[in-house]
């Protein structure tokens, strides 16, 4: 998310590149860890279910913190900061919603889904570049939040809503942010190797 990163070359380029393939890859498998625990637990909106619940955006929010705090200051960084911010709001927001039942957890995962899934869009458009790849990933995981975060809204609304639908987000979220981790450590591999 670095505004430096379009132009960095060298020391400095690699190294916000190994940082993001760990922020990636740890990001990707605890999302695919929390839809695995998820789809055994939400059968009853219990407080098992809350809990893990509150639990998912939050890992998004320590994801932006850490993002955050490697950037240079710049738009990409407000972005972030704006994300990270949302995330926690929607951690205390799905948390008292879980209290109502299904329809309003997914009215409230569904408004962070469409909010988080534009500011991802954003960070991955630039991103774009040589250093860091081209960021398709990236890019079709945050259009597809915003895009599955209306269409749990109108789940919600309709006559019955479900939480499974969430087990699937999180899985594809996590399988985007491991592709680009992995398409990360490929475009160094790809740099070292026009080096020597």
């Amino acid at each position: 998310m670095n505004t430096r990163t379009a132009t960095a070359a060298g020391p400095a380029a690699t190294g916000e590149r190994s940082s993001l393939v760990r922020l990636y890859l740890s990001r990707g498998v605890l999302a695919v860890a929390w839809a695995l625990a998820f789809a055994g637990a939400h059968e009853d909106v219990d407080a098992v279910a809350i809990t893990l619940l509150v639990v998912y955006p939050l890992i998004d929010a320590v994801s932006s913190l850490i993002d955050h705090r490697a950037l240079a200051e710049g738009p990409e960084r407000r972005v972030t900061a704006f994300n990270g911010v949302l995330s926690t709001v929607a951690a205390l927001a799905v948390g008292v919603a879980g209290a109502g039942g299904v329809a309003p957890v997914l009215h409230v995962f569904g408004a962070w889904a469409v909010v988080s899934g534009a500011a991802q869009v954003v960070v991955g458009l630039r991103r774009r570049g040589p250093e860091l790849g081209k960021q398709w990933p990236m890019l079709i995981a945050g259009g597809l939040s915003f895009l599955v975060g209306v269409f749990y809204n109108i789940q919600a609304a309709g006559a019955d809503p479900s939480l499974d639908v969430l087990s699937v987000y999180a899985t594809g979220g996590g399988v985007f942010f491991i592709l680009q981790a992995l398409l990360l450590v490929r475009k160094t591999r790809q740099l070292r190797t026009r080096t020597v």
